[in-house]
């Protein structure tokens, strides 16, 4: 009894022990299913987001596309001289507006006066000689008649006759020349334009053959933009407009626009009025020109920007680039269904416009996309469609 007594004591330890640890393990089998059953809980509480949603729509949409133009006066010369001779007067300043016809430098006119005195002179020599063969041949034409002198004689007379005649014209031309030299003294402008730089001063010696012009003068009342088209462009350009010849699809095109330097858009529309008649070789390109008014002077010669084509598109779909998502060289959007889950789509782009994407495949017209967000969309996701998205699209599209 007295054994048994004893370990009594020890047997209800254990048992109570066991009893702990089944509790404990209850517990904690108890704590991580609260765990696990809470995130399932929140996630089914919230709500699903709201984004704004647009309706995509098909239409008529233009595209502009910019080409790099350098920018000439219609009347673009350097100015030389036609004669060697020194600068007596420098009538005109650099940058300063002239008109056609106007005096701008005086070259020394007196060995030309000089000159034009004694081609006179010599005309006049010529002349007199012309009036003594003359009188030679009517001398001797009565003493051939009556056989007192051999007819050789008048021959000889008559032929210095028609020497002293062919002197005669060349003198003039002597005198003609003189007058032109003494002419070219004067240097004026050939057309109305602005004056460039003055690199001569007066008292320099100026000539024909010098390598740099006395200045230049452009013509900048209308100024000509020059630019290129490479082969595929210039195949679509074709194909937009219509017209049997190239003097019938000018008249075709619409007016363009220059942009400037500073990316401003130069007020006045210009047109398209010449196409080149071959490519260029070396750079696989064609040159267009566009003709721009600059009654107000604004363009000069020389001047650089870029000429805007607007492209018409029927018919086609036009969305801002913020809508969509680039992941591995393609474009996405996420359209959204009829039960408001979103679906990541593969688009096609035609072309651009400012910050929209013209699609050329992947929607249709009546689907509905996502505005923003799309950073924390996943595919299938359900949202809560906001229609003030149209209105921001079309925002976006009027920018």
């Amino acid at each position: 009894m007295n054994h048994i007594y004893k370990h009594r004591p020890q047997f209800n330890s254990v048992k109570l022990f066991n009893e702990w640890i089944i509790l404990f393990i209850i517990t904690v089998v108890l704590f991580l299913a609260s765990c696990t059953a809470k995130p399932d809980q929140m996630a089914a509480a919230a709500p699903p987001p709201v984004l704004p949603v647009t309706t995509v729509s098909t239409g008529e949409q233009e595209t502009f596309v910019d080409y790099p133009a350098a920018i000439q006066g219609t009347t673009d010369v350097e100015i030389r001289p036609q004669i060697s001779g020194t600068i007596d007067r420098i009538l005109v300043n650099e940058g300063q507006l002239v008109s056609k016809g106007q005096l701008l430098l005086q070259i020394s006119e007196l060995p030309f006066k000089a000159q034009l005195n004694n081609a006179k002179a010599a005309l006049q020599a010529a002349q007199s000689a012309v009036l003594n063969a003359q009188l030679e041949v009517d001398k001797l034409t009565p003493l051939v008649q009556s056989k007192v002198v051999s007819d050789f004689q008048l021959k000889t007379a008559k032929t210095t006759y028609q020497i002293a005649l062919a002197n005669v014209e060349q003198a003039k031309a002597n005198v003609n020349s003189a007058q032109i030299n003494l002419g070219y003294t004067q240097i004026k402008a050939p057309s109305s334009g602005y004056i460039g730089r003055l690199p001569k001063k007066q008292g320099s010696l100026v000539s024909p053959s010098d390598p740099e012009a006395l200045t230049q003068l452009s013509d900048v009342n209308q100024v000509y933009a020059y630019f290129s088209l490479a082969e595929t462009d210039f195949i679509n350009f074709n194909a937009k407009y219509e017209g049997n010849s190239v003097a019938d699809r000018i008249k075709h095109l619409p007016a363009v626009s220059l942009v400037l330097a500073d990316q401003s858009v130069y007020p006045v529309k210009g047109k398209i009025d010449m196409i080149n008649g071959q490519f260029d070789k070396t750079t696989g390109s064609i040159t267009l020109r566009a003709v721009f008014a600059n009654s107000k002077g604004l363009l000069r010669s020389g001047n650089t920007g870029k000429i805007r084509l607007g492209l018409s598109h029927d018919n086609t779909m036009l969305i801002p680039q913020s809508a969509t998502v680039e992941m591995q060289d393609k474009i996405f959007v996420f359209a959204v269904g009829k039960d408001n889950k979103v679906n990541k789509v593969a688009i096609a782009i035609d072309g651009k416009s400012g910050t929209n994407y013209l699609i050329k495949d992947g929607l249709k017209s009546g689907d509905q996309i996502v505005l923003s967000g799309l950073d924390k969309l996943q595919d299938g996701q359900l949202i809560q469609p906001d229609k003030k998205g149209e209105k921001i699209a079309q925002l976006i599209s009027k920018n």
